[in-house]
């Protein structure tokens, strides 16, 4: 049979080989492993059949947790279960893992390998978390490569099978899992003759079942617990020769060898590498390398690393081996060693003659892990006493563990062209590759892969896309550093970051820009210059910024930039390509509509033909160049700016540069436990918006609702006396200031166009048609950075001269949450600005993971700040699940704290003169109340200074607890209705005083979009591709039931003075209190854009899908009814009008025209439901709950 090539990641490899012998698949979302689960409720919601027949069962549960139980539920009923999972995932579901492996079940999980949360949370790639994992009884089976996840992954359903052991795969996160490549496709019928089907049919035998019943699961004692441990040591002995008999098979059926353990090298060899994992692949051209000179080197690569057998490791060591050096790609703090190398260890203890054995850490994190880094690990096995427990790929100057690593080495096959592409998040640009990639895999006999690198802003962040194509298979498991082909789709980047210092000799150099050509190479700084001379590359521009909002794709440059790319890199024949670009975009588009495949057509002629070649002038190879991301000290600006403080020198200067890779561990001294400074995101200035806002003083009414609404407070409204006019660095534009007590003021709006990211929602909701938004090089030709620099860092916020509980009055006041990496329009972060605009000064927040940890923690940039005493917003965030009772832990600590305060006050209470007892008594009867604590505090403080006793000495130890503290817990839906609802409801259930801030997408949006318990029925989402067909969980209605605790349902656009006042009772409600607040975002497809996110905010309330109320436990005590709705009747003829403006409804009504009728209706029906219920609850008569004054 001819051989079947497909082009496909890491993850789509794992699937496809799981899909074929899944019957239920036990599934929830983690990056970055979700896109296999993803894939799988894809095919079966087509009906694609498993080796069995039929399509597999998926079900979505509320964690990873609920995941494993449902696995463990579903074997236990003698279905093939399986499940996908990473890190903090995998751990939820260890547990489990023990009563499956326990159980003998043949249960399988595939996890893309990932980083473990410690100091931080890293999405990124390593072994920590199946280690974690590595004494469950799970057998462990691990690949290296997407080739290897597609033959191997159905040896680990096959063995699970035949051994009753349950199994782990296991390959990297990010570097296989999202690595594209083209690889052979297995076919089901090859794998169908392996199933032993004796196997299966006694597994369905064991099933419980009460057609045959039997106890499982009992309590065991000391007497019998232990044998009953020991007695399963049979099957573990079995597995290695199951596993190694059907690699066997698979080396047949693709002339690919397989074993548990592969040795690739000299026959020889005298130094070793022992690793699994991507690694191994780099590992073989560097094999092939020093082999070829002449050195005596190897690599053994595990595939079975649980049960570890001995047998299959000596069968393949070659004799000769004098040393080896063991790889591992996690850390273990304490340890004698991380887990392979004690394995490796424990194999040779007493054996004769027993080579030198070292150890040693790599790539944690997806840290790249080059050539030259493998040629160091065997260079110091080739030294008189190898350094052991090393690091290799980072400079360690603190405890001196790292290798020296010598010039970067290019050994991928010289036929390989290899490109570079920097573009921003959600512009498309990774999509286009993607597509590129398959294109050249899939429709010519070019090997090709696909590496995509981001940091973790949300869209609007830096993508790097590595991108390589060749006649042989592609082995380089690492960052393209030498392209023949660099394209650059954000100007502002050239600043910014290095992209031209690798390009090889005679490369292309692509940049999209909205300049001429004397333009551009006035603009094009002096380093991109000289590195093009000097390569003799070639300079094209293109104005697809241009291009594409005449043809109609707004800010997707991607596809113009996708047929330049064709034209330029010349892969293959222009006209070819041009053609399966058209196919592709057919195909990736038709979803969203005939309309804008049609546009992509456009923009692939045009992107073509509308490259310009600047001539690139010798003598640039001689011009001065000055470093990148340095603080630009902007002439005029008179010293206004932030200066660097030595931590954004040190850490946040380089990471924003793509140069964090290089910082050596000293640069992280007193900074050990993960904490970041406040505010470094106000240095990041990232210019990347095409159009900012331009003020018309003339037109505005200072309403300040462009501020109020601004999702990253880079547009702010100043009131400015005399002596700060007169300081500005420039002149600028104001207008005398309108209300009461503001004379001798004037009112200015300033944007900051350096950090807006251009997303227009200012200038939607601007009454008065007073905001502009033109292209961003205008503000910054009018100095707007400069008035920014001066307004936001020296002007005063005068937030005391109007009521803060107003939409106007509200914005004065200086937001310690700013300039943060979530979408731009994004719904969020408005709601929390406005909560750091009024308590940011004694707030502490505690931040379920999602969208909201990404966008409020992501190093180096952390966007909550502080006010000019120093005071803001103090953040953390634990984990996913547990993030209501962290944020509870946070409030109950400290108020232990105070109340060992109080105490030391009553104690010493007789020992004061009057007026501080009179102080202590006030602080004790005032202790809830921050306005009041904070007035004590303020004459306390000096006068205990004063005195010279223990107990003042103790109080003031404890000062910074004497204000009272604002708690907030923030989380997305995904926590709030799913993962962590069980810890949310206990939370709300106590008595303490905590807010709770849930900002409702109706999908996890972190992850990609997937359904939670808070998407609505027809909504199409990832895991419900057929439309969701449950209701929405009503979270207001579950809290309102208690009766203490304080609920409000918000949504911004609809009413903004109804959130503050939310808001402002949630925080003044002596116990808990929830906020439920509608939140658009880029995963729900507005067709109207995200610039139009306070539209459709105020369209969900109008029509009735999103009504708001306030619920408030204080009026019933006055014998008033609690719940008051601040919503009109709706609309409901516009009910369609809103379903159907957004893709995740539109979606379902193209591919299932019936069935989007049916559940659209539904839809429908439920809210008016909920509408009804909710005016009946507000209808109640309260009068005899008044309680006796």
């Amino acid at each position: 049979m001819a051989k079947k090539m497909q082009t496909m990641d890491g993850n789509q490899a794992a699937a496809y080989a799981s899909y074929a012998f899944t019957e239920v698949a036990g599934i929830y979302p983690i990056t970055p492993s979700s896109p296999m689960a993803e894939y799988t409720d894809e095919w079966a919601a087509k009906g694609m059949k498993n080796i069995f027949g039929v399509p597999v069962k998926l079900v979505e549960m509320q964690s990873e947790g609920g995941a494993a139980g449902t696995v463990h539920g579903s074997l236990q009923a003698g279905a093939l279960t399986t499940t996908y999972t990473a890190s903090q995932g995998l751990l939820l579901k260890i547990p489990n893992m023990y009563k499956i492996a326990g159980e003998l079940l043949p249960g399988v999980i595939h996890v893309s390998a990932r980083s473990l949360s410690a100091q931080a949370l890293s999405i990124f790639g390593d072994h920590q978390d199946v280690y974690a994992a590595r004494q469950t009884g799970f057998a462990m089976l691990a690949t290296n490569s997407v080739q290897e996840v597609m033959d191997l992954g159905g040896v680990a359903h096959l063995s699970a099978l035949k051994s009753r052991v349950p199994f782990l795969h296991f390959f990297d996160g990010f570097r296989t899992s999202h690595e594209i490549q083209k690889v052979e496709v297995m076919d089901y019928e090859d794998l169908k003759k392996l199933v032993d089907w004796k196997a299966l049919e006694e597994f369905r035998k064991r099933a419980l079942n009460p057609e045959h019943p039997v106890t499982r699961g009992t309590a065991q004692n000391d007497d019998i617990y232990f044998q009953a441990r020991e007695v399963q040591n049979k099957f573990y002995d079995a597995v290695p020769d199951i596993v190694a008999s059907y690699m066997k098979e698979i080396s047949k059926i693709t002339g690919r060898e397989y074993k548990p353990f592969n040795y690739y090298g000299a026959p020889d060899a005298e130094r070793i590498i022992v690793a699994m994992g991507s690694v191994c692949e780099a590992a073989q051209e560097v094999i092939d390398y020093l082999v070829e000179k002449g050195e005596k080197v190897g690599l053994i690569s595990v595939h079975l690393f649980r049960p570890f057998s001995s047998k299959y490791f000596f069968d393949v060591l070659p004799k000769t081996v004098k040393r080896i050096s063991v790889l591992d790609r996690t850390k273990e703090p304490g340890s004698l060693g991380e887990p392979l190398l004690l394995d490796i260890k424990a194999l040779f203890y007493s054996k004769e003659n027993a080579p030198l054995i070292v150890g040693g850490r790599y790539g944690l994190s997806s840290k790249d892990t080059t050539p030259a880094q493998i040629k160091a690990v065997f260079d110091n096995l080739a030294k008189d006493t190898p350094k052991d427990a090393f690091t290799v790929g980072i400079v360690d100057d603190v405890t001196h563990t790292s290798l020296e690593v010598g010039p970067a080495m290019a050994l991928a096959d010289p036929t390989t062209k290899a490109c570079l592409f920097y573009g921003l998040g959600a512009d498309g640009t990774v999509g286009a590759n993607k597509n590129s990639i398959k294109i050249i895999g899939d429709k010519t006999d070019l090997y090709a892969q696909g590496y995509f690198a981001y940091d973790s802003k949300k869209s609007g962040g830096v993508t790097r896309s590595h991108l390589r194509f060749g006649k042989k298979p592609i082995r380089s498991t690492y960052l393209v550093s030498r392209p023949t082909f660099v394209a650059c789709s954000v100007p502002a980047y050239l600043h910014q970051y290095d992209m031209t210092s690798g390009i090889k000799e005679g490369g292309k150099f692509l940049l999209n820009c909205v300049w001429t050509k004397e333009e551009a190479i006035k603009n094009i700084p002096n380093n991109v210059k000289r590195d093009l001379a000097k390569n003799n590359a070639r300079l094209f521009i293109i104005n697809a910024t241009a291009l594409a909002q005449e043809i109609g794709l707004g800010q997707r440059t991607n596809t113009i930039m996708q047929a330049a790319f064709f034209k330029l890199a010349e892969i293959i024949p222009f006209e070819e390509a041009q053609q399966y670009m058209k196919d592709y975009a057919k195909k990736s588009y038709a979803k969203k509509g005939d309309e804008i495949v049609q546009l992509n057509y456009n923009a692939i002629d045009r992107g073509a033909n509308d490259i310009v070649e600047i001539e690139v002038d010798p003598a640039w190879a001689n011009l001065e160049v000055t470093p990148l991301n340095e603080p630009k000290e902007t002439a005029g600006c008179g010293g206004c700016c932030q200066p660097d403080t030595e931590f954004v020198k040190k850490i946040v200067r380089p990471v924003n540069a793509i140069k964090g890779y290089d910082l050596p561990v000293s640069a992280f001294l007193g900074y050990e436990d993960g904490t970041f400074e406040n505010g470094t995101s106000a240095f990041e200035k990232r210019g990347v918006a095409v159009d900012v806002p331009i003020w018309n003083v003339d037109k505005c009414i200072q309403c300040n609702q462009c501020s109020y609404v601004c999702p990253h407070a880079a547009i702010r409204p100043f009131l400015i006396n005399e002596d700060e006019l007169k300081a500005a660095p420039n002149s600028f534009a104001t207008k005398k200031a309108a209300g009461k007590g503001l004379d001798g003021l004037v009112y200015r709006i300033q944007v900051s166009a350096l950090d807006c990211v251009g997303c227009g929602s200012c200038a939607n909701v601007c009454p008065a048609n007073a905001l502009d938004m033109r292209p961003i090089a205008e503000s910054l030709e009018t100095h707007e950075d400069i008035n920014t620099n001066y307004l936001y860092n020296n002007v005063e916020y005068r937030s005391d001269l109007m009521a803060l509980d107003t939409v106007k009055g509200s914005q004065f006041s200086q937001p310690l949450f700013e300039f943060h990496g979530a979408c731009p329009g994004c719904g969020e972060t408005p709601y929390i600005k406005l909560i750091t605009q009024l308590y940011g000064d004694r707030m502490m927040v505690a931040n379920a993971t999602g969208c909201s940890s990404i966008y409020s923690g992501s190093a180096p940039a952390t966007p909550y700040t502080t006010n000019k005493n120093g005071e803001g917003p103090s953040w953390a965030s634990s984990l996913f699940e547990d993030n209501a009772e962290y944020g509870f832990g946070m409030h109950v600590g400290v108020e232990a704290l105070r109340s060992r305060i109080q105490h030391t006050m009553e104690e010493n209470m007789d020992k004061v003169d009057e007026d501080i007892a009179t102080l202590f008594k006030d602080w004790i009867a005032n202790r809830q109340y921050s306005v009041r604590t904070r007035e004590v505090r303020d004459i306390l403080v000096p006068k205990l200074e004063a005195l010279n006793t223990d107990f003042a000495k103790e109080i003031l130890d404890l000062k910074q607890y004497l204000v009272k503290k604002s708690q907030w817990i923030i989380g997305g839906d995904g926590w709030a209705y799913d993962i962590g609802y069980g810890g949310l409801d206990h939370v709300l259930a106590s008595n303490e005083d905590i807010n709770v801030l849930v900002m409702d997408t109706e999908v996890y949006s972190n992850t990609g979009g997937q359904a939670s318990k808070a998407t609505p029925t027809g909504a199409v989402a990832k895991f419900a591709a057929a439309g969701k067909p449950v209701k929405k969980k009503d979270l207001a209605a579950i809290a309102m039931s208690y009766g203490h605790i304080y609920v409000a349902q918000v949504s911004m656009g609809a009413n903004q003075q109804q959130f503050i006042k939310a808001v402002k009772e949630a925080e003044a409600h002596q116990g808990p209190s929830i906020i439920i607040a509608y939140s658009p975002c880029i995963n729900h497809g507005i067709k109207k854009g995200m610039s139009k996110s306070q539209t459709e905010m105020k369209l969900a309330t109008e029509c009735g899908y999103w009504p708001i109320f306030r619920y408030n436990p204080s009026l019933e005590k006055i014998g008033k009814n609690p719940l008051q709705i601040d919503s009109k009747e709706p609309k409901w003829e516009k009910y369609e009008e809103y379903l159907t403006g957004e893709v995740r409804y539109q979606t379902l009504a193209k591919s299932n025209p019936e069935e989007a009728k049916i559940l659209f209706e539904t839809n429908k029906k439920d809210a008016q439901k909920r509408w009804r219920q909710y005016k009946r609850m507000a209808a109640l008569d309260y009068s005899e709950e008044k309680e006796a004054e």
